[in-house]
Parts: C-alpha cells; structure tokens; sequence
C-alpha cells in the first residue's frame, strides 16, 4: 500500500494536493482541524473544502488532528508506517499581522508543529519525502535594502541590480533583518527542515513562498491577498491597503504550480534542499495592478483606501527567482499566469457565493 500525508489538507495548497495525489497512492491521509477558523474567524473556515475533499475524493482519509500534539501525530504515522512515501507540510498559522496578538500559538504551530512531524517521519517512514511549504518572509525586510525606484503603479528594482531580471534567489540573506513574529517562526520551520535532510539525510525539502492562491483559497483580510480582494469586488465590500502608496510588488503562484513542483521532487529527492517558489517574473503585480485586473474582472469598482502605514516587515518589492529548481527539475514549467489566476479566483468566490445564498 503507498501512502501520502497532507497536513492543513483542507487549506488552498493541501487540498490541491490532495486531489492532485489522490489516484496516485492507495492512500491520501488529511490532517486538518480547521485552525483556520480560530486564526480569522468563521468566513475564513476550511470546512467546506474539508467536506468536499471527503465527498469527491474516495482515497482521502480525513484526521482532525492538531500537529502540535505529537501523541496524535505520531498515532497516524504509526498506523501507516513505512507506507507512508510523502509527506507535504502545509499546515501553518499564515499571518505575521496575527503572530503578534498570539505569539506562543504562531511559533508552536509554525516551529513546534514542524518539529513533531519531522521526528514523526525519522521515526516511521525516514525514507520518505518530507515537503514544506516556507515563506519568503523568511528572508525578512532584507529585500527592502535592494536599491528601489518608484514607477506610476508600482515600485521596481532597478535595472542594474542583479535581482531585475529573474527576481530574488535563495542566496539572499536571512539574518540581520525584520522578520515579523511569523517570519520568525516559519524561519524556524524552515532551517529544522533543511537540518534534518543534512544531519539525518532524510529526503527533506523547503519551498519558500510568494503568494501562493488559487480557486479554492478562503481568502481574509489578514491572509491571501488576491482571493481577498476579488471577494470585496464581487461582494462590494470595502478594501484596505496598508502603506507604500498600494505599489507594493507581489509574486503569485497558482496552487496547481506549486503542487506540481512538490511532485517534480519527490520523483527525485534531493536531502535539505530548499528552493524559492513564487510566480516570477511570469505572474506578478503590483496591489494597484492587481485592483485594476480585480475590477475588469468582476465588472465592479472597489471601494478601496490606501493607508500611510505599512505592515511591520512587510516586502515593499519580492519577485522570486525560480531559476535553481527549473536547472535541477527542467520538466516543470508554469500553466497559470495573474489574469488566469484571478479569473479562476472569480468563479470560484461566484461559485461559493450562490451556493451559500442558496
């Protein structure tokens, strides 16, 4: 029997895989308890992608556990064992907004959680791969020192600088830097994951985000900008954006593409690896950019505010090179670029907004 573990299987980029995974292993095992909705609130909740995950998808076996328990965790690991072939962590607490109102919380789910499932794997199924899913707030404010300019809708790098071309690779510097309580944490994630594929060459692997969206994202004001957005354009409610004039830059990778390149891995490993993963130069805008597509889109004008006040730490420009992991996996390539992205995040918000209108 071959096995996969999901964590945060019910989220956008757990429930991808879950569907993408399911009719290649006997086994796809979800754990999820919804934590999303204690993070934002009932609107944010993952339940309904829980339920149909439980619907649709036959091989899928649901576990409402909490990855900080490792009595729970290591239960589920234990009942698999050495059929468990890979494991992809998505389970997270997401926003460095909210870190700062329950710190212990971000870094016990964040770090903690991590941790658990590591010794999990190493314990029940060393040779399997273990997927994470990082962020680039890894890399802080540091990207903020890059030498910026601004530009009608957006700000840029300049073109001189290395980083233009292709965006910002993996050697860009975590330390000395603002990371947000949430960075933080996931920067803790992050260097246990590669650890563990060092000191124990287990097949560990990190993907540091950029935006990761989607169709099926529950989108809220603290977490997933572009599905945020076009919900308050579709349902007429009012947007904040939070300093840098709204020419904050963003890069944004479509769930499936990023599945794609946690499976391009597993085909064939490579212990503590870690790889940028972001939209590139391919799929990115700027927030006025993004309100502009979000708007022709919909059909509907947002109500928006620009603030003076920025989020602490946040990018003011992040582009991701994604040059490493296409010269080490050159049979990836992305199928989604924005406008695809946001017109897919369109229908599915009209999708779950009838259905919920009854």
């Amino acid at each position: 029997m071959s096995v996969a573990v999901v964590t945060g299987s019910a989220g956008l980029i757990g429930s991808e895989a879950v569907r993408f995974l399911c009719d290649k292993f006997d086994v796809v095992v979800g754990i999820d308890n919804d934590m999303r909705r204690y993070f934002f609130g009932n609107e944010a909740s993952t339940l309904w992608n829980c339920n149909e995950l439980k619907a649709t998808v036959a091989s899928y076996v649901h576990r409402s556990a909490d990855i900080r328990e490792q009595k729970d965790v290591n239960a589920i690991f234990a009942e698999y064992g050495s059929d468990i072939e890979l494991i992809i962590h998505t389970a997270a607490q997401p926003s460095h907004d909210w870190a700062a109102r329950e710190p212990l919380t971000d870094f016990t789910v964040n770090a903690n959680g991590t941790m658990i499932l590591l010794e999990a794997t190493r314990q029940f199924c060393p040779e399997a791969s273990f997927v994470f899913t990082s962020t680039n707030k890894v890399y802080g404010d540091n990207p903020n020192r890059l030498p910026l300019f601004e530009d009608e809708t957006r700000w840029e790098v300049d073109p001189s600088h290395g980083y233009f071309e292709k965006g910002i690779d993996e050697s860009m510097s975590i330390d000395y830097c603002k990371h947000s309580l949430f960075g933080a944490s996931k920067a803790a994630a992050d260097l246990v994951v590669q650890e563990y594929g060092r000191y124990f060459d287990m097949n560990t692997v990190v993907f540091r985000g950029g935006c990761l969206t989607g169709g099926g994202h529950s989108g809220t004001e603290l977490h997933g900008f572009l599905s945020y957005l076009m919900r308050c354009c579709v349902e007429g409610r009012p947007y904040t954006v939070f300093g840098y004039k709204g020419k904050q830059v963003r890069d944004n990778i479509h769930s499936s593409d990023l599945v794609n390149m946690f499976w391009q891995y597993h085909q064939a490993p490579r212990p503590g690896e870690v790889y940028n993963a972001g939209g590139s130069r391919h799929s990115h805008c700027s927030m006025r950019e993004a309100i502009t597509l979000c708007e022709e889109i919909s059909g509907r004008k947002l109500d928006y505010t620009v603030v003076d006040d920025n989020r602490i730490g946040d990018h003011i420009w992040y582009v991701s090179d994604v040059s490493k992991f296409r010269e080490d996996y050159p049979d990836w390539s992305y199928q989604y670029d924005l406008e695809a992205i946001l017109g897919e995040i369109y229908e599915g918000w009209q999708k779950r907004l009838q259905k919920a209108a009854g």
